[in-house]
C-alpha cells in the first residue's frame, strides 16, 4: 500500500457514489483531494457555468471538511507537482470522455501514473458496440445494446473514504453559496412527476422535468444514482431514455471528437447558409417576434437554463428559419447554459440541423406557432418570459408579431436548401 495518493476531482464533484475515491483508499493510506481550475477551460465557459461551477466546489469542500485543494494553471504542470509534493505516485480521477480531456490526460500521464476508475456516464463511452465491434450510428439500436449492457450500482462511498491530508495551500474559493443538495429535489420529482413523466416532459409550461442536469454536468450526482431510482413504469422508462442519450451523444463523441465543431455527415458542408449577424443577436435576445422562441431565449439568459422542447424549437428556428450555422447556435448555449456539456450539445443542435448522427429528416422544420400552442396550450410560459405580452390571454399569446421572417416561406427556403445537397 502507498503511503499518499492524489484524488483530482473534474466532473465528479461529489464524495457519494464516486468508484475513484474507493481505489483510492485501496491503493493508499492517505489522499489528497485536488481540484485544478484550468484557464484553458475557464476560458471559453460562460458565466452562469463557471458561477455554478464555483457553488459544487463550495459544497464539495464542506463535504471534505475544509480539505479541498484548488489550484490554477495547467493541469499537465499542477497536478504532478501537487502529487510530488505529497509524496504520491498516483493520481486517481474519474476518466474523461471528452476530446480535451483525453489529450491533457495523456499529457498528464507522461509525468505521473493516472489510475483511471470510471467516468462521468452510466456506460463509458465506447463500451456499447455492435456484434462487430463497430460504434453505433444510430439512438434505437444503441439504446437497446446500452439496456443489455448494463450498469453497475452506486459505489458505497461518502466523504469518510479517504484519509484526506490536509492541504499546505488552496486558493481561496469566491465568496458564493454551495449548491443545494441534489437529493431533496430529486426525491421530490421521484415521487411525485416520475409516474406522469412520458406525458408532462414536453410542457415547458409545466414545472414537471427533474432539473438535474447541471448536477450530472458536474457530476454532483452520477446517472447511476439516479437510474438506480427507476422503476419500469412509462415514467421511468421515459427517463431512462433521456439518460441513454446522453450517453450516446458521449459515445458519438469518443469515436469522432472532430464532431464537436464540424458536421458529423460531411455532406452538409457543402450546405448554402447565411451569415446575417443581426438576425442571430435578435435571436439570442429573443426579439424573433415569434412568442415561444422568444420565450426560451430570454428563459436561457434570466436563468441560465432552457426547457428541452425548447431547446429543440430554438435550435430549429435558427437553422431552417434563419439558416444560421448551427455552431453559431451552439456556442450561445454554451455561453449561457449552467448544464452546458459538449457532448449533448453540439449533437442536439447537430439534430436540429440535420447533420448528425441519428438526426431529424432534413425536412422536418418546427414551426413555432403550432408548437407552442401544443406544448403551452395556456400560453402560460409565454406570458412568463415575455412580460409585453402578459395581456394577450391564452393560446392567442403564440401569434407572431413583427416577425423578422415568415415562416411558411424560409420552409420552402430551408427544404430547397436541403434537397440541393440531399
Amino acid at each position: 500500500m502507498d503511503s499518499s495518493t492524489v484524488v483530482w476531482f473534474r466532473r465528479d464533484l461529489r464524495v457519494d457514489d464516486h468508484p475513484a475515491l474507493l481505489a483510492a483508499a485501496e491503493r493508499a493510506r492517505r489522499g489528497l483531494a485536488l481540484f485544478v481550475l484550468d484557464p484553458r477551460l475557464l476560458s471559453v465557459a460562460g458565466q452562469p457555468r463557471v458561477r455554478f461551477l464555483f457553488r459544487c466546489l463550495r459544497a464539495l469542500d464542506e463535504r471534505l471538511g475544509g480539505r479541498l485543494m484548488v489550484v490554477s494553471g495547467d493541469p499537465v504542470d499542477v497536478v504532478p507537482a501537487v502529487a510530488e509534493s505529497v509524496g504520491a505516485s498516483t493520481v486517481h480521477v474519474s476518466a474523461d470522455a471528452g476530446p480535451y480531456g483525453r489529450e491533457r490526460d495523456a499529457a498528464v500521464e507522461r509525468k505521473v501514473e493516472l489510475v483511471r476508475v470510471g467516468s462521468p456516464y452510466a456506460v463509458t463511452p465506447g463500451r456499447v458496440r455492435k456484434s462487430d465491434g463497430s460504434p453505433y450510428r444510430v439512438f434505437t439500436p444503441f439504446s437497446k445494446g446500452w439496456r443489455e449492457h448494463g450498469w453497475r450500482g452506486p459505489a458505497g462511498s461518502d466523504e469518510s473514504t479517504v484519509d484526506w491530508i490536509e492541504p499546505a495551500d488552496s486558493e481561496e474559493l469566491p465568496d458564493v453559496e454551495p449548491i443545494d443538495d441534489y437529493a431533496p429535489q430529486w426525491e421530490k420529482f421521484r415521487d411525485e412527476r416520475l409516474p406522469d413523466y412520458h406525458r408532462d416532459r414536453d410542457r415547458p409550461d409545466l414545472d414537471r422535468t427533474s432539473r438535474m442536469s447541471a448536477y450530472l454536468r458536474w457530476g454532483v450526482v452520477h446517472p447511476r444514482t439516479l437510474l438506480a431510482d427507476l422503476g419500469d413504469d412509462e415514467g421511468s422508462r421515459a427517463y431512462r431514455n433521456e439518460l441513454a442519450w446522453r450517453d450516446f451523444y458521449a459515445d458519438v463523441l469518443w469515436h469522432q471528437p472532430e464532431s464537436a465543431r464540424r458536421n458529423l455527415d460531411r455532406r452538409f458542408d457543402a450546405m448554402e447558409l447565411d451569415l446575417d449577424r443581426t438576425r442571430f443577436e435578435a435571436w439570442c435576445a429573443g426579439e424573433t417576434g415569434y412568442p415561444f422562441v422568444d420565450a426560451g431565449m430570454r428563459q436561457l439568459l434570466a436563468e441560465g437554463w432552457m426547457h428541452n422542447r425548447v431547446r429543440m424549437v430554438v435550435a430549429s428556428f435558427l437553422v431552417k428559419d434563419l439558416h444560421l450555422p448551427w455552431w453559431w447556435g451552439a456556442r450561445h448555449f454554451m455561453k449561457h447554459l449552467v448544464d452546458g456539456d459538449l457532448a449533448s450539445n453540439q449533437h442536439g443542435w447537430q439534430w436540429a440541423a440535420g447533420t448528425g448522427t441519428d438526426a431529424s429528416p432534413y425536412f422536418r422544420v418546427f414551426n413555432p406557432v403550432t408548437q407552442g400552442q401544443k406544448f403551452d396550450p395556456d400560453g402560460d410560459y409565454v406570458r412568463r418570459y415575455v412580460p409585453e405580452l402578459r395581456g394577450v390571454e391564452g393560446k392567442a399569446v403564440h401569434q407572431p408579431h413583427d416577425p423578422i421572417v415568415d415562416h411558411a416561406h424560409e420552409r420552402q427556403v430551408a427544404l430547397a436548401r436541403y434537397a440541393a445537397i440531399k
